[in-house]
């Protein structure tokens, strides 16, 4: 056995080494997407209109799409998810939406289906970590179903509580988050005409790994900020702390509007990795959609407010 020392000049640079590592798992989990279930196992939807919100990009393949993600009521890992997830009920479903509204209601998702003309948008979705996708998602306005219960003029922000059952989903009752999954917008950004109440991708039921039955898309954020498998919305008059935020508040904020310039403490946010692609990317400012939302942090100090 040799034991010539080794060249400086040999030894692969962690930050490379931790690129390709991440790069090869990636990859590894993809290939899952061969094995997934059909997207209509439920049932069809309406179809869905094209939207003028949708990027010029090319989505992501939905073997990706739904091959890769976050879902922690299931798994920490990016593909632990998809397989427990396929034992989750999405029918019946129904979503509670109370607090300070004058007209409470709970919605069936069968009403919820038929409240307004579905749209097909592809978003683009990047992940804190560093990841990201171009989701074709299928929905509509979530300002369509809020209205239906007339907030009232004390609600500031709306809170969305994701479905916890210890039954089916494994890392409930752990202690790696507090369940149930809890997420919270301002009242005005809950109300953009961009922030999505999703029931489809590509064209079909949305499958379990990506929140079916309802959940949120907000482009302009991270992903994290999408809850899944939505139960009840409440309308409240003070900013909610957050799921993410009661783990590690040094980390996570409230906002989380996707910002290349506010690292992560752990690592930065300036550049991304779209999902098919081995070279990173510049990451843009509020994920590109500054036209529709810088507005409504006019002011702010997005440092502070993160």
């Amino acid at each position: 056995m040799s034991t010539r020392p080794i060249a400086p000049s040999e030894i692969t640079p962690r930050a490379l080494f931790d690129e390709r590592r991440e790069f090869l798992r990636v990859a590894a989990g993809l290939s899952l997407g061969a094995v997934l279930p059909p997207a209509a196992a439920v049932e069809k939807l309406a179809p869905a209109r094209k939207s003028p919100y949708s990027v010029g990009e090319s989505p992501t393949p939905f073997k990706d799409i739904s091959g890769y993600g976050n879902y922690y009521e299931f798994s920490s890992d990016k593909t632990g998810h998809i397989g427990p997830a396929q034992a989750m009920k999405t029918r019946p479903w129904a979503v509670v939406v109370e607090g300070l509204v004058a007209k409470p209601k709970t919605f069936a998702i069968e009403d919820i289906l038929r409240l307004a003309p579905l749209e097909e948008r592809i978003y683009r979705h990047r992940c804190v970590e560093g990841w990201s996708m171009v989701v074709p998602w299928v929905g509509y306005p979530l300002a369509a179903l809020l209205r239906q219960v007339e907030p009232l003029g004390s609600a500031k922000y709306v809170e969305f509580v994701s479905h916890a059952d210890p039954a089916v989903m494994p890392n409930i009752g752990r202690r790696l988050l507090d369940w149930p999954y809890l997420e919270g917008l301002r009242l005005d950004e809950a109300m953009h005409p961009l922030t999505l109440l999703v029931v489809g991708l590509y064209g079909e039921v949305l499958p379990n790994q990506n929140g079916a039955p309802l959940r949120l898309a907000i482009p302009w954020k991270y992903g994290f900020k999408g809850g899944k498998a939505i139960v009840r919305i409440r309308f409240v008059e003070r900013q909610s702390e957050t799921a993410w935020m009661k783990a590690a508040p040094n980390e996570y904020g409230f906002y989380a509007n996707v910002n290349p310039t506010v690292d992560h403490p752990r690592w930065s946010q300036a550049r991304e990795r779209r999902i098919g692609e081995f070279r990173k990317r510049e990451t843009l400012m509020f994920n590109g959609y500054a036209d529709q939302v810088a507005h409504l942090y006019a002011g702010m100090d997005l440092r502070k407010f993160f």
